[in-house]
């Protein structure tokens, strides 16, 4: 291979780019983005040391980052039983009884959700064991905080007996909270070559979206160690999306918080993510201060006191790392806000705000909690799919929320107050799609809290980076001497689109300057055609150059 640097000059599209809104064409040197500008400048640097892309109308946009995402659970649920188009307990096992008939081994589905059946009720254990023909089989729950389990798979895992509300989450044919877990690490591939390929199959389909890098939120109860050093003890592969990670195992002091970091054999950027302040409000185990409407007498689990989560904060702050926690509901962001305020006593009001500790969901916060966030710098991490998937109108939240489901996932107050926003999918919860993601921003079920496409891109993009504290502040942009990590897109129409329509008519003139995105509400969604990261392509569509 030739050691000279490769030019290429993508041409005849639109760049989103703040260097010049305008700009029709870039010039990429060696994973460098060199120049931004129009067609006409595109034109008069063109020659035969250049490598030239014809875009055809396409549109560039720096790449996204997905902030949240499972990358063995979403190989898996790539490979396992599709389930999210059940409508029954009666479909859900004839799509059991089906998968049974093939293969071997523990059979694996995903992304049913009750809340969506006319009939909620749940298949009984006799009726899983029967679809699944004896075999060991784990349903996950679409929020992946329950799951449906075989009675073979159950005796495997330990768990017998069929009480309800025993403690552990177990009442015979599902699990949640600490039977989850038991069921999980059983089912839980152990050979090193099919997780690799697990977590290859997840990283292609991300680069298939336009994703340049994944931030990878392991715990000893999700996917485990061995995972999360295969996952970052590989060697380099410039073909993937780049990962990140954090680790969600609880400290209680510097010393402990060093101890795992040096035990986990992984350069984790911190001890944060799904460290479960509670669970999920789909499973009733999201942490309340009132009862789920729902549910009567029932607030939810709380897995963690404030002194824990401050002790925790005040460790990671010490060390100098980040620290977070996985929060849902009101009351669970009540014990994280007291948390902060122990950990701000022990460790000091600087140390808490220079860690740039996170918080990932947050889908419930009063204005004051919201002012409190900003005053400790805390970036909240969500999920603007949850809201499209469960928000509304007789949907889930409403049903187990009642009147406190509105203004849930305060994206425009999170903003307005200042606190740090960065999205992402919860991934294999929801799917790897950056612009649905964007799109249900746009269309909030509560009017009030939307926020504009471009804040929303930037949650997705230059956000992300920010949020994992990476060195680089051009990460995330197109601009001269930036990183070239991008995605091309063929797109119907582009377009300014705000929340607020009375903005919208002097944003669209090409006197203020804004860069335009793809329009969301045309026929077709954006198509990714390619994507490259540090200037090498991670992937690209038949029939399309890169």
């Amino acid at each position: 291979m030739s050691s000279e640097p490769e030019l290429t000059l993508y041409r005849n599209g639109s760049v989103y780019s703040t260097a010049d809104p305008l700009a029709s064409a870039m010039l990429v040197d060696d994973g460098t983005v060199a120049w931004v500008g129009s067609e006409q400048a595109a034109s008069s640097i063109a020659d035969s040391r250049l490598r030239i892309i014809d875009l055809d109308g396409a549109v560039v946009t720096p790449g996204f980052v997905d902030s949240h995402v499972h990358l063995s659970d979403t190989g898996s649920a790539l490979r396992s039983l599709d389930l999210s188009g059940v409508r029954s307990a009666a479909e859900l096992l004839r799509a059991l009884e089906q998968g049974a008939s093939e293969g071997s081994g523990t059979l694996q589905g995903h992304g049913w959700d009750e809340s969506t059946w006319e009939d909620s009720t749940l298949p009984t254990a006799g009726e899983l064991e029967r679809a699944a023909r004896g075999r060991k089989a784990l349903l996950t729950r679409v929020d992946a905080h329950s799951a449906l389990v075989s009675p073979a798979l159950a005796a495997a895992a330990g768990l017998d007996g069929a009480d309800e509300g025993r403690a552990d989450g177990w009442n015979g044919a599902l699990a949640s909270r600490a039977a989850l877990s038991a069921v999980r690490s059983v089912a839980r591939p152990t050979d090193h070559a099919e997780i690799r390929s697990l977590h290859r199959a997840a990283r292609e389909h991300a680069a298939s979206r336009g994703y340049v890098a994944l931030v990878e939120q392991a715990a000893p109860q999700i996917s485990g160690v061995d995972d999360l050093r295969l996952l970052l003890g590989s060697p380099e592969e410039p073909d993937l999306p780049e990962v990140f990670a954090y680790w969600g195992q609880l400290a209680q002091s510097a010393e402990e918080a060093r101890e795992i970091l040096g035990s986990l054999g992984a350069p984790v950027l911190g001890l944060a993510g799904d460290l479960n302040i509670d669970g999920s409000l789909g499973s009733h185990t999201a942490l309340l201060s009132a009862d789920y409407d729902d549910a009567a007498g029932h607030r939810g689990t709380a897995y963690l006191s404030p002194e824990q989560v401050g002790r925790h904060l005040a460790a990671c702050s010490e060390v100098g790392i980040q620290g977070g926690f996985h929060v849902i509901g009101d009351a669970a962001l009540q014990i994280a806000l007291d948390g902060l305020a122990l950990a701000t006593e022990l460790a000091g009001p600087s140390a808490v705000r220079a860690a740039g500790h996170r918080l990932e969901h947050v889908e419930m916060a009063s204005p004051e909690a919201i002012s409190a966030l900003a005053g400790y710098a805390v970036t909240v991490s969500a999920q603007p799919l949850f809201d499209a998937s469960w928000g509304g109108e007789g949907r889930l939240y409403q049903r187990r929320l009642g009147e406190r489901s509105v203004g849930m996932n305060p994206f425009a107050r999170f903003a307005s107050a200042g606190v740090p926003l960065c999205f992402g999918s919860d991934s294999p919860v929801c799917g790897l799609d950056p612009w649905a993601s964007i799109a249900a921003c746009l269309g909030h079920s509560t009017p009030s809290e939307r926020i504009s496409a471009r804040a929303a891109f930037i949650g997705h993009t230059r956000a992300g980076w920010r949020a994992i504290r990476y060195h680089d502040p051009l990460m995330g942009q197109l601009v001269p001497g930036a990183t070239a990590s991008f995605a091309v897109w063929e797109v119907d129409e582009l377009m300014v689109q705000v929340a607020d329509e009375r903005v919208q008519a002097w944003s669209t003139d090409p006197r203020a300057r804004t860069p335009l995105l793809p329009a969301l509400d045309t026929e077709n969604a954006p198509r990714c055609l390619a994507t490259v990261h540090r200037g090498r392509e991670l992937y690209h569509s038949d029939g399309f150059e890169a």
